[in-house]
């Protein structure tokens, strides 16, 4: 009899330890001049706060315009060439590929231009056609070329600026580390750029929201929900950061093959794909090229799916959603 209870007694407390228990641990803090927010589900209590400020710090330490001794301020003041770190060029290649497939709408070099402009908003008054004319020159990724780990700028004064990839790119970094430590459900985000795998705590899809991309709202409402099926989301829009000049409204997006803010109807451009640093460039890419040219590269691409929010003649809002996006997406969950 007391053998029988041992037993009983052996399988109880083994069905225990087997029997997993889940929690949902939230990392939240400041980096990259911006917020950053990771949940995922533990079954051990581990926290990684530190792990994850330790690879915030080594990316800013690498591509942070901020910091005067980060790899990308120095090769900004270098007059031709640079060893870089594996992080930097990481960025590099993709970067290069995008600007390849978007023939020069992403384009890292554009920095100068963008600060002409004045974004944010300084100095305006000082920029006109002969100050954009002579910047121009310092303009086009092709003006630099990967040797042998070693980044070699071909015209003296022309600079990086991966902004635009920078924080997506640090969601698929931070993610690359959560998986090195066995967590299988979490959603990482930094700067509104973000990626997903596995469930959370209720064990159903990851949802995020889209902004309705109106100026001057009183209060957030949201044009769409997105669950994420182990995907990564960006989203790049002018509805918040323009001025107006003489009457005209400038767009914070700048068009690198013009040197001039773009003017179209696109508001809102929400890339999704496997990577974050993929769909935070591209987010950018539509931005710049508009509602039709971002409809051909999409169809062109199926490895990118997208929601393109844009006004029509009457300033109504429009939506364009990619067939592979439909069944993730709930729209106008306000309403």
């Amino acid at each position: 009899m007391r053998k029988f209870i041992a037993i009983a007694l052996c399988c109880f407390f083994l069905s225990c330890a087997e029997k997993e228990i889940k929690q949902e641990i939230k990392v939240n803090g400041f980096a990259q001049g911006t917020t950053y927010h990771i949940n995922y589900i533990s079954t051990d209590g581990i926290n990684y706060e530190r792990a994850i400020d330790s690879v915030l710090i080594e990316i800013d330490n690498s591509m942070s315009t901020y910091q005067k001794k980060s790899i990308i301020s120095q090769f900004n003041q270098a007059d031709s060439i640079l060893e870089v770190d594996p992080l930097f060029m990481d960025v590099f290649t993709i970067s290069k590929e995008v600007y390849r497939v978007s023939e020069g709408a992403f384009d890292p070099t554009v920095a100068p231009i963008v600060n002409a402009w004045g974004f944010g908003f300084e100095n305006t008054d000082k920029t006109d056609s002969a100050t954009i004319d002579s910047l121009m020159q310092f303009v086009g990724f092709d003006k630099i070329k990967n040797v042998n780990n070693k980044i070699i700028k071909e015209t003296k004064g022309v600079m990086l600026d991966f902004n635009a990839i920078a924080q997506g790119y640090s969601v698929d970094v931070l993610c690359k580390m959560l998986e090195s430590n066995g967590i299988t459900d979490y959603l990482v985000e930094v700067g509104g750029e973000l990626r997903a795998k596995g469930n959370n705590i209720n064990d159903t899809l990851w949802r995020v929201g889209i902004d309705k991309p109106m100026p001057n709202l009183k209060t957030r409402e949201l044009e769409a929900i997105v669950n994420l099926n182990n995907k990564a989301l960006a989203t790049s829009g002018n509805y918040r950061k323009f001025y107006k000049k003489n009457g005209v409204k400038y767009a914070h997006t700048i068009n690198p093959k013009t040197g001039y803010p773009v003017q179209h109807s696109l508001l809102s451009a929400t890339v999704v794909a496997d990577n974050c640093a993929l769909a935070d460039a591209y987010a950018t890419v539509f931005m710049v090229v508009g509602l039709e040219k971002s409809k051909i590269i999409l169809n062109n691409n199926k490895n990118l799916q997208g929601l393109l929010i844009y006004s029509d003649e009457k300033n109504n809002l429009n939506t364009f959603i990619t067939d592979g996006l439909k069944d993730y997406i709930e729209l106008n969950p306000n309403k």
